[in-house]
């Protein structure tokens, strides 16, 4: 492969159709001397890990507003930063921004580093992350390597190895392509191309500016690349989740554990996830399940949860978390999986009163 030309005709590429982003500098005010900010290219990455450009926009809008730099971000309140980021998901991400944050403003004087071995110091930020920041905004000549790039790379070359163990190959792949001129527009310009043309199906060969430098196509296998190891199959998990209103509207909340899934998130107080959680309620009440439970997928298993709704009178005393009062409450900042919860609770919660006939399904001793 003529890998020179091969990046040429993909930057040439890129100065036409790249996509607009709010976090990006695009080639024309790169050109008129426009320079990325280090801060925005770091939230944006951290934002894309596992996360759709859609998906990400308004939340980089609202940190942005929020914390328009590396300094005010370090500054803001823990509790403040979770409840922006809820519903992004992947929540040790949060921890880690703030973390990285601290770390930038404490240590180099609210500066990131300036090279991608300097930036893969600091914590939270990985291999990847450090590349694409070292690139876009430091013009490293560093080898950006995610999911688009690897189908990009995989095709060009018609890498037959299956994913994840081609991973070491495809970089190496990648950083034969990669230009010391414009390394960060380069690095852009492969995650369009695999964003927009080289799609995991039906990619749009006919179009592709890198068509005449593609194997897989010559092949006429673009489509099955790159391979991908078969996933073992995701367990499923049981829980409860509880929900408790008393009755001047406060709602029963806790904080979890700050490591772990949904860590230093505010939600209902649960069982533990497991095949056979046991179903000790935070409070004493009469309790009853909710019509319809809560389906809920993370990386490794599928959690399947049980809703379970008291109301409990003025000076009810939980054994486990706090209750917020119904003022302060706000469902949107409640992670994903907690705001299914509250939506499968509230319809029963609004409908009626506790009755006297509600049955007890479990009763705290």
């Amino acid at each position: 492969m003529r890998d020179a030309e091969t990046g040429a005709a993909l930057l040439a590429w890129y100065d036409r159709h790249a996509r607009v982003l709010p976090w990006r500098v695009g080639p024309a005010d790169r050109a008129a001397g426009k320079r990325p900010d280090p801060y925005r290219v770091w939230l944006s990455e951290v934002m894309l890990q596992q996360t759709t450009v859609a998906a990400v926009r308004s939340y980089f809008h609202r940190f942005t507003t929020l914390w328009p730099d590396v300094a005010a971000l370090a500054a803001a309140p823990d509790a403040a930063v979770m409840e922006a980021w809820a519903g992004l998901g992947y929540y040790a991400r949060a921890r880690n921004l703030l973390a990285c944050a601290r770390a930038v403003a404490a240590d180099h004087g609210g500066v990131f580093p300036a090279t991608e071995a300097g930036l893969r110091a600091l914590p939270g930020i990985g291999p990847y992350t450090a590349a694409a920041i070292a690139a876009i905004a430091q013009d490293e000549p560093a080898v950006v390597v995610d999911g688009n790039v690897e189908r990009v790379v995989a095709r060009l070359f018609a890498h037959p190895e299956p994913l994840p163990r081609a991973k070491p190959a495809l970089t190496a792949l990648a950083a034969r392509l990669t230009p010391r001129h414009r390394p960060g527009d380069h690095a852009q310009a492969m995650m369009d191309l695999g964003a927009t043309i080289c799609t995991p199906r039906a990619p749009a060969c006919g179009i592709c500016p890198l068509a005449g430098f593609c194997a897989a196509r010559v092949q006429g296998m673009a489509a099955d690349l790159p391979r991908k190891s078969a996933k073992p199959a995701k367990p499923t998990r049981q829980g409860i989740a509880y929900v408790v209103r008393r009755a001047d509207g406060a709602v029963l909340l806790e904080t979890r554990p700050p490591k772990g899934l949904l860590g230093g998130m505010p939600g209902f107080p649960g069982t533990d996830w497991a095949e056979a959680p046991d179903p000790a309620p935070p409070i004493a009440a009469h309790w009853r399940p909710a019509p319809v439970g809560v389906r809920h997928t993370f990386t490794h298993f599928h959690l399947h949860l049980a809703v379970h709704l008291a109301k409990v009178g003025a000076t009810a005393a939980p054994a486990r978390g706090a209750f917020v009062p119904a003022a302060d409450f706000r469902p949107a900042a409640l992670p994903t999986l907690m705001r299914k919860v509250w939506d499968a609770a509230q319809v029963e919660l609004d409908d009626a009163a506790q009755s006297d006939a509600a049955v007890p399904i479990a009763r705290n001793p």
